[in-house]
């Protein structure tokens, strides 16, 4: 796994899912898209990751799940200390983004 693509990518996707966060805490139509916004947000996290690391096919799907499943879990627990999510919301949209920052590795990895 490498260790800068998977920093920068999960930082990128966190810096992404926290302005969403932010946003969303005063935009009540932002609130309402959390879950999409923020599984598209670790998708990208994961796609960014398989094209910065030039792995295998198992460190593009692990590396962007990790991504997009660290820079979700960050997020969402900033939207739970703000009062914007329920606790379950952690478990839930930090497993649901996982899998998509894993399906954005396999992309990522298919169109290098």
């Amino acid at each position: 796994m490498n260790k800068d693509s998977l920093v920068t990518a999960t930082a990128i996707g966190l810096a992404l899912q926290l302005a969403m966060v932010v946003a969303g805490h005063y935009v009540s139509s932002i609130k309402d898209g959390f879950a999409i916004g923020g599984m598209l947000i670790s998708l990208v996290a994961g796609l960014l990751y398989a094209r910065k690391a030039l792995g295998s096919w198992s460190d593009a799907l692990i590396g962007g799940a990790i991504a997009g499943g660290v820079c979700a879990l960050i997020g969402i627990a900033a939207a739970f200390l703000l009062n914007d999510v329920l606790a379950m919301i952690l478990v839930m949209g930090t497993l649901a983004s996982a899998v998509t920052g894993l399906v954005g590795g396999a992309i990522g990895k298919l169109i290098r």
